[in-house]
């Protein structure tokens, strides 16, 4: 282009650029970053706790009981678990002074639970509502060899499965765990669920016990424990073992994206009910969940009581509750204020406020305000537990003196 020619295109340009609004696009806003889940809490007294008074204490006791037993046997040094400071040495006294009391005098266990704790509001920084679902212990139908008829392995743990505490090896992984098999020295993931559905296990010598159903061993692996009715008469507890380390996907999400169930009606009874009208397409659904769950019988005096939680004490029906072991340890009392449905579905959801037992955990209990309710074994617990997916909020009970001071906001 001449001189004269470019001259002229560059005044024109500058005309048209002092006539224009001056102004600068905004760059486009980085998404904003969830914050990490926080453990806040803030002192309170008894008087705070909605329905205090009205609770059969004596129960929450029997349950609080069943974890001292267990405390009592580790060390003085041993930490519960969780972000709480302290260790057993802490609880040492309240479970003593447990033992003295009678668990069938309401009144006399609530002022040992007011004697020896004091309560605190727990949030996840300044949310003091969380989600609250509920679990049960299933009952399935077995067999000791297989047959046609009974033809699903419920499979002991592996010999060459490992599980690695990160806590041990840095306290910022405190909480989190991992799980694999050792190749040529190297820690890799252990097959999943469609690999172990494949044969990935087979040859071993594995096999516990046979099912009749899929989907029974499915929800048996969501539940963590269960009952074996076997064909020829008896019955056994069955428990968790072990888990092969992948992760949790819970698939009602599933569901719901295929366009197989909505966010409103999805729940335990709806899945199984999908489940089990496609039997062509349950297994890959089944299978999105790569988490695998191993299992050992539960025999002697504790199997008589109830399912075996992650403390390794028997479960109590309505006060035994799994948390987020990240966050709370095992053995914690927890008032409890949230909502459950009623056993009947046409009817209007209860209110339920109660003292309870952090006694368990799970692969979908994931927060510092979230649990799960152990409603208890057969089919009227799995009613209401299938369709417990209800807001709340809770306050641990912690012992007088205990210095929380890091967490209180």
């Amino acid at each position: 282009m001449p001189r004269a020619g470019l001259t002229a295109l560059l005044s024109a340009l500058l005309f048209i650029a002092a006539c224009a609004p001056l102004s600068v696009p905004e760059p486009e806003p980085e998404p904003a970053q969830p914050r990490k889940d926080q453990l806040v809490l803030r002192p309170a007294s008894f008087d705070d706790l909605p329905g205090w008074r009205a609770d059969r204490h004596g129960e929450a006791l029997q349950a609080f009981l069943r974890s001292c037993d267990k405390l009592l046997r580790r060390g003085s040094d041993a930490k519960l678990g969780g972000v709480i400071p302290g260790s057993v040495a802490a609880w040492r006294g309240a479970c003593e002074a447990a033992g003295a009391r009678d668990i069938g005098d309401h009144q006399a266990a609530r002022f040992f639970f007011e004697d020896w704790f004091e309560p605190y509001s727990a949030r996840n920084h300044d949310r003091e509502r969380g989600l609250f679902t509920g679990y049960f212990e299933p009952e399935l139908s077995g067999a000791k060899a297989p047959s046609d008829k009974y033809n699903i392995a419920l499979y002991r743990r592996p010999g060459d499965l490992v599980t690695v505490s990160l806590g041990r090896f840095r306290d910022a992984f405190k909480g989190e765990r991992i799980a694999g098999r050792v190749v040529d020295g190297a820690l890799l993931p252990y097959p999943n669920r469609a690999k172990i559905d494949a044969g990935a296990l087979a040859g071993q010598n594995l096999e516990l016990v046979w099912v009749d159903s899929a989907v029974d061993a499915f929800f048996l692996h969501i539940q963590g424990s269960g009952r074996v009715q076997f064909q020829d008469g008896g019955a056994r507890r069955i428990a968790y073992a072990a888990a092969n380390g992948q992760p949790y996907l819970a698939i009602g999400r599933s569901l719901i994206a295929m366009g197989a169930l909505t966010r409103e009606n999805v729940s335990m009874q709806s899945i199984r009910t999908w489940l089990e009208s496609h039997p062509g397409e349950a297994p890959a659904v089944m299978q999105e969940n790569n988490s695998y769950i191993f299992f050992r019988w539960l025999d002697g005096a504790a199997a008589d009581l109830g399912p075996e939680g992650a403390q390794g004490v028997a479960l109590l029906a309505g006060r035994s509750l799994a948390v987020d072991r990240r966050f709370i340890g095992l053995g914690m009392p927890i008032w409890l204020d949230a909502s459950a449905p009623d056993l009947d579905p046409s009817q209007p959801d209860r209110t339920i406020r109660r003292l309870m037992v952090s006694q368990d955990t799970g692969g979908a209990i994931r927060g510092p305000v979230r649990g799960d309710v152990f409603w208890g074994t057969g089919r009227d617990a799995g009613e209401i537990a299938g369709r417990m997916k209800h807001q709340g909020r809770y306050w641990l009970l912690l012992p007088r003196g205990l210095d929380v001071s890091a967490l209180v906001n």
